[in-house]
């Protein structure tokens, strides 16, 4: 069967690595790169990998770069099987459903964090604007949508609130689920993609931890994940059944 043809958004995304990669240790290089590859499908779910391909394609040791396979794997995004190599693991709906409704859990809380640490006056106010900024970022009137420049503003807004929330720990659980979740917006999101009220959300987010509104900050980030959620119930129920399964009510 022929292979999809990717979209053009998943090609300019490729070029966005992290600026910073070469400064990293092999082993963060590796895992960073081949995350994502993954993230903007250049690798396929379900596309089996070769270690060996990998390490050329990365001018980057066995080591580093099994290692990196590794920890890929205990986060989801890769099924190492023994004698048959490394599958990308798909994932379903359902699947990204319970990754939103994780993330429902976790960053209400980051962004209160963020919001108390404002208040007690630990973020400056450049960092303050700076976030504003990132949260409406992308152009809400180009028709289509650019979306891996929506995808990786999006990225950006929630991962500087974990920043911002002052716990490294949480904010690296919150970023793994975001990341885990991306790719499937990049096959989906044109279906569903709202920017301006993703803007608007992210944004009501950005003022309230400005402002050192703690509970505000967190309803503003569960009402957004709760409207991701939403959306995505919406393309599940349009979605067909799966061969042999009874139609949805």
């Amino acid at each position: 069967m022929p292979r999809a043809t990717k979209p053009s958004s998943v090609r300019k995304a490729r070029k966005n690595a992290p600026e910073s990669a070469a400064r990293l240790p092999l082993m963060a290089q590796a895992y960073e790169a081949i995350k994502e590859k993954i993230i903007n499908l250049h690798f396929f779910p379900g596309q089996y990998l070769n270690e060996a391909a990998i390490c050329a394609l990365l001018n980057l040791g066995r080591t580093p770069v099994h290692q990196a396979l590794q920890r890929l794997q205990m986060e989801g995004m890769v099924a190492i099987l023994p004698r048959k190599g490394i599958i990308v693991q798909p994932d379903s709906i359902l699947e990204i459903m319970k990754i939103l409704d994780s993330r429902a859990a976790v960053e209400p809380e980051l962004a209160r964090s963020a919001a108390r640490r404002a208040r007690a006056g630990e973020i400056d106010a450049a960092t303050l604007d700076a976030l504003r900024a990132i949260a409406a970022a992308t152009d809400p009137h180009r028709d289509p949508p650019d979306i891996a420049t929506f995808t990786a503003n999006d990225r950006g807004f929630h991962r500087k609130v974990g920043e911002l929330s002052g716990n490294q720990v949480m904010g690296d659980f919150a970023t793994m689920l975001h990341e885990r979740s991306t790719r499937f917006w990049y096959l989906n999101l044109w279906q569903t993609i709202d920017v301006a009220g993703s803007n608007r959300q992210h944004l009501r987010v950005a003022e309230a931890i400005a402002d050192g509104d703690e509970d505000g900050a967190a309803e503003a980030m569960k009402a957004h994940i709760g409207d991701l959620r939403v959306r995505l119930g919406r393309l599940h129920n349009a979605s067909p059944p799966p061969h042999g399964a009874r139609a949805r009510p």
